[in-house]
């Protein structure tokens, strides 16, 4: 593939990059595994911006009262790295995400900022909470993962801006679980997945809930009204009886190649229950 424009850059520092996006107007490129796959045959036309090269953004690091993922950690990274069992959803959403050559260049935050309804991170990090850090030459930000991706190829980055890392809350206690539905085991887009993150205190009561739905609607979904009938109850096999159909009632899927959306729904909530039982024994 070649470029029409003549444009590629890749700075080495983050001052570099964020210059550069103030200046000119740049396609961002960190994996590059759904770039390149959108563009196969193709002669590329954006200008690029290659933020590979920046040593900062590559590293997953306990930052005290949050872990930190930088904009190039890599799906490999996160599954091969020492983390708490409130990432344990987060590592098997890793290990789905395509094959190992995927894994290996694709990055975490290029799959949120890809918006893909189908994203398999999304659902995993919505669950725990996670805040994206955002920067530019004004100064940095952090949004809300959930008001973060606002539909299919839209995100709340404006001009300039550039994602430098993905902020999620420590929860010592918490365990978590992923559960993707497809036609086959890997290498497949997702009919239906969710995760889910419980965090129980000494006397095994829910302290915290982040239960997630993806391929079900056009941005993925918190269930809160799930979450919230969660917490303050005893952690007890068969807690998730107390899910009721109507706390998906959010969710808009839709008919495709894959299923239907009544299919898609009832899937959806079996999942639903089966990553609860999972999060609360994990």
């Amino acid at each position: 593939m070649t470029s029409s424009t003549g444009v590629y850059l890749r700075p080495k520092t983050l001052d570099e990059a964020l210059t550069a996006l103030a200046t000119t107007p740049l396609t961002v490129l960190a994996g590059g595994t759904d770039f390149y796959a959108a563009r196969s045959g193709q002669i590329i036309t954006e200008a690029l911006l290659d933020i590979t090269a920046i040593a900062s953004l590559r590293t997953l690091v306990d930052e005290g009262l949050h872990w930190r993922i930088g904009a190039t950690v890599t799906w490999s990274q996160v599954v091969r790295a020492k983390l708490p069992a409130q990432f344990r959803g987060l590592q098997s959403a890793a290990r789905d995400i395509g094959g190992m050559q995927v894994q290996n260049s694709g990055t975490v935050a290029g799959n949120i900022c890809n918006a893909s309804p189908a994203a398999d991170g999304v659902p995993a990090l919505m669950a725990l909470d996670a805040q994206i850090e955002i920067s530019s030459l004004a100064g940095t930000r952090s949004v809300p993962l959930t008001g973060f991706v606002l539909g299919p190829r839209k995100t709340a980055l404006l001009p300039g801006e550039l994602v430098t890392g993905i902020l999620v809350p420590k929860r010592g206690a918490a365990r978590s679980s992923f559960i993707k539905l497809g036609h086959r085991r890997y290498l497949v887009i997702s009919i239906a997945m969710v995760s889910a993150v419980i965090e129980v205190d000494a006397a095994g009561v829910i302290t915290y809930a982040g239960i997630a739905v993806g391929s079900c609607s056009a941005v993925a979904q918190r269930l809160r009204t799930l979450e919230h009938r969660l917490i303050g109850r005893q952690a007890w096999p068969g807690l998730s009886g107390l899910v009721e159909a109507s706390d998906l009632a959010s969710l808009t899927p839709i008919d495709d190649v894959r299923g239907s959306g009544v299919y898609r729904r009832d899937a959806a909530l079996t999942l639903v229950k089966r990553a609860i039982e999972e999060a609360l024994h994990e």
